[in-house]
């Protein structure tokens, strides 16, 4: 693994990456996708989403948005290959941040490797309004990267840290990151360098709370200070192990005696505790989603790399065991992917789709009788897809009787009104 060169590693993680999650490139856009990117659009001004206090910590997505709807309109490949570019991106950064400690270098390849195929995580990556979790990665870790190469880079570093924190609000958590960074080379970054990043943190967490009052995100479920954390983080971290972690924390247990090598698995560890300890304060459910675990899953990539790295550097029949424990992952995650979550994904995506559909080929107005997912989706999806409004779709009787549709639509059973 080592002798490659090192474009051909990065050509490498950036196959396995397309392995894995190429359908995700013809999936169609679903839910969520619809009523975000209108929103994206709403928004007057890149500026706009800033000044928002409940939509700033996700302002990158929406710019993001905004601008491949500009550029590509509703077309679900672009959106779709963005994402997975990011995915790449950041299976990148992972190689060479790890290949910045001394205790992590031999696995950074094994690691990012496993980063690219993880099945996990792969919400985040097939999900288009997922990107924030992808945002919040990138901009994350290169801040990180920055900032390890010392204090001439602080600047950027920090600017880049900020983009981190108007991704999602999850990302303060880097913060832990940067200590564990400072503790693996702590001659080349002083102490004080920590402060400005708590300060934005601070500052971000602050601007958060302030919002509690009003904002979706303290009553929709997605953060309460009386959710069961105790459950939903040990449920979330036994799942994510699951089980590759396992495995690897097992062999490094087994046969890993070195003590920087239980250190960096330590550290790993506490990495996927930290990352999905924002997340566990859901209160619709005690399982954290998959595409809350991307952050996370740094950390249980980096324990399967140094159990691979650890074996294939003993040689023998223990190099051997490090190439079929490798290649039996990549099978088992691409798999996974390939035909257990595609078609979930096409699943979720068809009550959409046929909307979409029944209003294109038969016209507006259209009784919805039922449709399974919001009425903001159908709302926004008919406004982006076919151009009509939102007030084409009549949703009782009485809009019936008042505006006679064209279609009756009940999900899987659409006919022309007579």
């Amino acid at each position: 693994m080592a002798k490659l060169l090192p474009v051909k590693k990065l050509l490498l993680l950036a196959a396995l990456c397309l392995v894995a999650y190429a359908p995700a490139l013809n999936l169609p856009l679903i839910e969520d996708d619809y009523p975000n990117i209108a929103q994206a659009l709403d928004f007057p001004s890149p500026v706009a989403p800033l000044l928002n206090p409940i939509f700033r910590t996700r302002a990158t997505s929406y710019w993001a948005m905004k601008s491949l709807y500009g550029a590509f309109h509703m077309s679900p490949n672009a959106y779709h290959s963005f994402s997975l570019a990011l995915h790449i991106f950041n299976t990148w950064l992972l190689y060479f941040a790890l290949r910045q400690w001394r205790q992590t270098r031999a696995a950074a390849l094994w690691a990012a490797g496993f980063f690219a195929v993880h099945e996990g995580h792969q919400e985040a990556v097939m999900w288009f309004s997922a990107i924030n979790e992808l945002l919040q990665f990138l901009f994350g870790g290169l801040a990180l990267l920055l900032w390890m190469r010392g204090r001439r880079w602080i600047a950027p570093s920090l600017l880049c840290f900020a983009l981190a924190l108007i991704s999602k609000e999850s990302a303060v958590v880097f913060v832990a990151l940067f200590v564990f960074a400072w503790f693996g080379r702590p001659q080349t970054l002083p102490r004080w360098s920590l402060l400005p990043y708590a300060i934005f943190a601070a500052i971000a967490v602050a601007s958060v709370v302030m919002t509690q009052s009003y904002s979706f995100r303290f009553s929709d479920g997605s953060f309460s200070w009386h959710a069961p954390f105790w459950i939903t983080l040990p449920r979330g971290f036994f799942r994510l192990m699951w089980i590759w972690g396992w495995i690897a924390a097992a062999i490094l247990a087994w046969r890993a005696r070195a003590a920087f090598t239980h250190g960096a698995a330590l550290a790993a560890i506490i990495w996927i505790a930290v990352a999905l300890l924002p997340y566990s304060f859901l209160t619709y459910s005690t399982q954290i989603p998959s595409r809350q675990t991307y952050l996370a899953s740094a950390g249980l990539a980096l324990l399967f790399g140094l159990m691979a790295s650890h074996l294939y550097e003993q040689g023998g029949g223990f190099r051997s065991a490090a190439i079929v424990l490798a290649i039996a992952a990549l099978l088992h995650n691409v798999g996974y992917i390939w035909y257990r979550k595609r078609p979930q994904f096409l699943a979720r995506a068809q009550p959409t789709e046929q909307l979409i559909h029944a209003v294109r080929e038969t016209g507006a107005p259209v009784w919805v009788q039922c449709f399974p997912l919001a009425r903001i989706t159908a709302e926004a999806a008919v406004r982006l897809e076919t151009g009509l409004s939102p007030q084409d779709l009549l949703w009782t009787e009485a809009e019936a009787q008042q505006r006679p549709p064209k279609t009756v639509l009940c999900y899987m059973d659409v006919h022309r009104a007579q």
